[in-house]
């Protein structure tokens, strides 16, 4: 059975060039900042190698770019890790994860909704909890959201 420490060294190793950074938050936590294009192939490792469980994404405009967080279990060691994927604010692309984890389908169709992430490869992105006649390209998660409907009555913005 591998331990927490070695496969934190060997992530860090393996994936030496796309591993931006390591935040070791807490002995059950970690963050590990990975480049876009290198998404996929970390991704398949955890869950294909180290038998992590994919649990959720999220997504928040952090001003500067938009953020998405992968959170992945290793239940072994009881340890979750994030992969933070910073994208370009104005142009947010990133790698679709649903071939590799079918659980990304739905949580990538509402990031890409609230917060424009194109995700190359998906399956469908049409619209999951926006109704039907809202405008293409208007993200209301986005910290530069305007309202676009002047009859609506929103208490939260969206």
């Amino acid at each position: 059975m591998m331990t927490r420490e070695k496969i934190l060294k060997d992530l860090q190793e393996k994936f030496k060039s796309d591993i931006i950074d390591v935040f070791d938050k807490s002995p059950k936590r970690v963050y590990i900042g990975i480049r876009p294009e290198s998404l996929r192939k970390v991704a398949e490792y955890v869950v294909g190698i180290l038998n992590a469980r994919f649990n959720i994404a999220t997504g928040l405009d952090a001003r500067r770019h938009i953020e998405i967080l992968y959170h992945f279990t290793l239940e072994d060691i009881n340890l979750l890790v994030s992969f933070r994927v910073k994208l370009d604010r104005t142009s947010p692309k990133a790698d679709s994860l649903t071939d590799i984890l079918e659980g990304a389908n739905w949580i990538e169709r509402e990031i890409h909704e609230m917060l424009g992430v194109d995700f190359r490869g998906h399956p469908d992105l049409r619209k999951l909890l926006l109704s039907d006649d809202w405008p293409e390209g208007v993200c209301p998660l986005k910290a530069d959201y305007k309202e676009w409907d002047k009859k609506a009555i929103r208490d939260r913005g969206i």
